[in-house]
This record gives structure tokens, sequence and C-alpha cells, in this order.
């Protein structure tokens, strides 16, 4: 379908961010004079005036940037074909390369402050929307090097960021996964139809996809793990080198998240590993097997009921389950749905997926792509998630403040899915609701105890090298199957081949990243059940979603009454996953 044959309703308005290219032209000149100023600051950020005029600047220069930068790539989403959006995304991208060039002295002149006058400014209510620029840069103060140090250090980036790019041109240009038969027809294997074929009701072609797949990461697993390990190196080279304890604790004190909640995600997932073996034999009980294996782990147990919704169905469901969170949300819903920040269809050169997206100052908008599956309605409701948190965030907060962060990026849009699941299996019945059921604990087995065993070997890893172990290939993988043992063994075969599971997993090369998978859907869990049993937490949860980044992520959580420095937190998600087992166990009996 072509964008213009699409209905006008069912289109963003991008307008709201910028009227037209005239408007887009004046926004950019704004960038490009700013540009121009802020270099003039460069050596004199030593006294209040300087720099006040200067960061107030370099947040003006920031707005608008963004505008252009998000107009022009939001339209270049409508239609990647239309080169006149190609050219405004890439003018924009070019001027921000140039600001961030021209801005980068500011941070290094401002750490060469006293902590007193540090202190003093972040204190000041001349800098209140800067309180917390003052406050991280406080606190990296001790852990940044002299400048010729630092100097270093940032050309060497040059060539130890390269493990990411280089495992990324294995996985997704040289690695060849061969060619299977489904249904008849020979397809090639990528990481695309291979999550498919996982899904497949045909336990041979899982079989198959699933040899294939491991089979090339073993072919290759020595020069993976040479990749792999010189990351873990570089990782704990800079921890060492600016004063860290370990990797962890530099990657855990740069996202202002205390350690123990790393400690206490492992931890209590272990401490409960048997919920897991205990789903495992459901899993294997409903399949008719007398042995799971790792190939059958993403096959559905229950068939999903057909469903096709049309759009306005589709909302309407998602309003009715997210009515527990008030008057004013559900406003705000209705804005959303019916002022245009949505761009419902897929059309010819759309990009993919969905997302939630916008800028300062402006209502975010809503990328779909939508059919009317099951599955779209649930995409519905987690990006309004996102939406609805950057809205109150925005609107309660300063440009400077509102920007939230990635620890906690991904709980408000897991808390939709939650409550629309939950309605969902409320009002169900028979095979709808075991589906429904099913659904719920998949997504715990991914996000919560699979995520959380990937975090568990970067901390073996790491903390490995640390110590002083070589990071070879046997070592890798002798410690990734002691773990899948752990979490799988039970139930499980063992086919030989799960071992250089690690080898594939990409966001290894974004090290101490996965736990927060973990962490997002126990949060979104507990707030989830608080705003079900007692109306009050919705309060609770809307001041939550307007802190942006204006405190440490993890203080932000607790506003919502979620306080993953406590175990019992991470046992009231343990505790949903049993309960849900136990209903699904009791649908199937017989």
């Amino acid at each position: 379908m072509l964008r213009n044959e699409i209905d006008d309703k069912y289109k963003w308005d991008l307008c709201d961010i910028v009227k037209d290219e005239k408007e887009w032209d004046s926004y950019y000149k704004i960038v490009e004079n700013g540009i121009k100023k802020i270099g003039e600051f460069s050596g004199k950020l030593n006294n209040k005036k300087t720099i006040l005029e200067c960061l107030n600047l370099n947040s003006s220069i920031g707005e608008a940037i963004e505008r252009i930068y998000v107009f022009a790539k939001m339209k270049m989403d409508e239609d990647s074909e239309v080169s006149k959006y190609q050219a405004l995304t890439d003018k924009a991208e070019r001027i921000l390369v140039d600001y961030s060039a021209e801005s980068s002295y500011i941070t290094p002149e401002l750490i060469k402050l006293s902590n007193e006058q540090l202190n003093n400014f972040a204190n000041d209510i001349d800098f209140k929307n800067h309180s917390c620029y003052f406050d991280s840069i406080i606190r990296e103060k001790s852990h940044i090097l002299s400048e010729s140090e630092e100097k270093l250090l940032s050309n060497m980036h040059t060539f130890t960021d390269n493990f990411r790019a280089a495992f990324n041109m294995f996985d997704n240009v040289d690695v060849d996964f061969g060619i299977i038969k489904a249904n008849g027809e020979k397809i090639k294997l990528t990481h695309g139809t291979y999550s498919m074929f996982l899904q497949s009701d045909d336990r041979n072609l899982r079989k198959t996809a699933y040899k294939n797949m491991f089979g090339a990461y073993k072919k290759m697993i020595n020069t993976i793990a040479s990749i792999y390990a010189g990351n873990v190196k570089k990782n704990c080279f800079y921890a060492k080198v600016r004063g860290y304890q370990s990797a962890i604790n530099k990657a855990m004190f740069n996202e202002n998240v205390p350690e123990i909640i790393y400690k206490n995600l492992t931890e209590s997932v272990d401490k409960n590993i048997k919920l897991l073996h205990d789903y495992l034999s459901l899993r294997k009980k409903v399949l008719g097997y007398s042995k799971l294996a790792m190939w059958d782990m993403h096959t559905p147990i229950v068939n999903e009921v057909e469903h096709l919704y049309n759009y306005e169905d589709a909302t309407k469901l998602v309003k009715e389950a997210l009515k527990p969170l008030g008057e004013d949300y559900a406003k705000l819903l209705d804005t959303a749905f019916n002022d245009k920040w949505i761009d419902v269809y897929e059309n010819k050169g759309k990009r993919s997926g969905a997302y939630s997206w916008g800028c300062y100052g402006v209502h975010p908008y809503v990328l779909l792509n939508y059919t009317g599956v099951t599955h779209d309605v649930f995409t519905i409701a987690h990006e309004l998630g996102h939406a609805m948190h950057t809205y109150y965030s925005n609107s309660s907060l300063p440009y400077e403040k509102a920007g939230y962060e990635i620890f906690v990026a991904e709980v408000a849009s897991t808390v939709n899915e939650i409550l629309l699941l939950k309605y969902l299996i409320k009002n169900a019945s028979g095979n709808e609701k075991k589906y429904l059921l099913s659904y719920y604990l998949d997504m715990f087995r991914t996000t919560l105890f699979r995520q959380t065993q990937f975090a568990e070997f970067e901390m073996i890893s790491h903390s490995a090298y640390e110590k002083g172990e070589a990071l070879t290939a046997e070592f890798l993988c002798s410690e990734y199957k002691k773990l899948n043992d752990k979490y799988y063994k039970s139930t499980t075969l063992d086919d030989g081949l799960i071992q250089y599971e690690w080898a594939r997993i990409p966001h290894f090369y974004n090290s101490f990243y996965v736990y927060k998978y973990a962490t997002g859907i126990t949060s979104a869990v507990v707030i989830a059940n608080g705003i079900l049993n007692d109306s009050k937490n919705v309060e609770s949860y809307k001041k939550f979603l307007s802190l942006g980044g204006s405190m440490p992520p993890s203080e932000i959580l607790k506003v919502a009454g979620v306080n993953l420095e406590n175990k019992k937190t991470f046992d009231i998600a343990m505790q949903e996953f049993k309960n849900t087992l136990n209903e699904l166990k009791e649908l199937t009996r017989g």
C-alpha cells in the first residue's frame, strides 16, 4: 500500500514539531549560530556568569537540534524512498557531529573546578535546571585522570571499540547458517528465519534450524572467543585505570545504580530456579515429550486463539485494560489516539517495527505497523507506555532533567503490557485463557530467567579475567554449559551444542546491559500488582513517570514502590510466576 492511499486519520501529524521546511531551516540556523557562539566559551568556564550563559546556550542548541533531527528522521521513517527527507536527515546528522565537537570541552573544563565550587553551583537556584549535571560531574570526578591521560584514553577508543564491530561483521555479514527445507521449500537460515522456525510446531524443523545455527558458531568458536575476550579485557582495563573496583563496579557506577541490585537479581533467580524447572516440566508434559530439547523452548505450548482486531477495537481494548491508571491517563490516551500522535499502518517504504519517539516541548509520537493480530494490540499498549512516560516527564521537568535513564526506560511500557495481559486473562476462558497464561510465563522465562542467565555469564567472564583466568574458548564454553545446566538440565537433553550459545549473543558487546531487562519486568510486575490491588498506588506511579532523570534511577523506582535493593522485591515477581504457573497447571490437568 502506498502512503497516500491511507486515510489521514491513521497518520501522525509532525507539524507540532516543525510546521514546514521553512521553520525547519529557522531551527537549523539557530543551531548553526549556537555552534559558533558555544565555541567562544572554551577556556573561560571559571566563573558563575560565564558558566551559566554557556550551559543555557548549550541547552537551547540541544532543544533545537532535537527538533530538526527528530522531524527529519521521522519523515524519513514514513517513507525511506523520499530523497528530500534522506537529505534533511543527513544534514541534521552532520550538524549534530559539529555541535558535539564544538561543545566537547564543557565537561572537561568544569571537572577542573573544585568540589566546593561544583557543589555551590549544584545548590545555586540560578543553576536549578543544571543541578543533576553538576551532581554527575562531582560523582565522576574521582575517576577522571589528568588531561594528558584522558587524551591518551580518548585516542585509544579508535581501536578498543572495534570488538563489537568485529562481532557484528561476522554475525551479520560473514557467517553462513546454510539452507534448510521447510514446508517443501529450501529457505536460507538467517537470524530472522531462525526465530520463526524455533516457534514452528514441526519438531524436526526446529531441531535442524537449531543445529545449523549453533553449528556455525561452533566452527568459529575460537575466533569469537578471541573477540569476546578482547571486549572483556577492554572493560577491565578501563575500570582499572580509572580506579574502579571491577568492570561491573564501573558499569553500575556509570548508570548510578547500586551494585547490590545486580547481586540481588542473580541470587533471587538462583534461589527460585526450581520454579523454572517446574515450568519446563509442564512444557514437557503439554508437548508430550519424554525429554525436552533446547529447540523446544520457543514453540507455543498452547495454540493462540486467532483474533483479528480492527484498529478501533484494539484502541478500545487498550483503554479498557489501562483504566486502573486513572482518568487523566485515560484522557491522555484519548488524545494520543484522536489527535494524530500515532502512525498506524504499514506502507511502502515505511520503517518496520514500532517505536515511541519525539522531542522536548512537543508531545511524543508512536510509529506502528498494525496488522490486527493480538501481538499488535500488545505493541500499542507497550509503545504508549513509553509515550506516557515521556509525556509526564517532559511536562513536569525542564529539558535538562526530563530524559530518563535506560535502567527505567522499559518499566512503563511493560506495566502497560502486564495490565493488558491481566485484563485479557480475567475476561478469557478455555483455550484462550490457557494461551494467555502461557504467554505470560514465556515472558518471564525469556525476560527474567534467560536475561539473568546472560547476566551471570557476563559476571563470571569478567571476574575470571580480573582474577587472572585465561578467557579461552574452552573456558567460556565450559562456564556457559554449567550455567545452562543449572537453568535447564533437570528437564532437558544435553545436545552438545548449547555450550556455544554465549557466542551468538550480541548484547554481550554492550556489557552489563542485559540485567536491565530482568529488573525491568520485576519492577513492572510489582507496580502493576500494586495498582490493581490499591488504586492509591496510581498517584505514586504517576509521580515515578514524572521524575524523568531528576534523581538516580533506582531512587525514582522507589517512588513507585519498587526497592530493588531489597531481595523481597524479587520475591514478588517470583510469586507472580508461581501463581501463573499453578493456574495454567490447573487448567491443563487431565
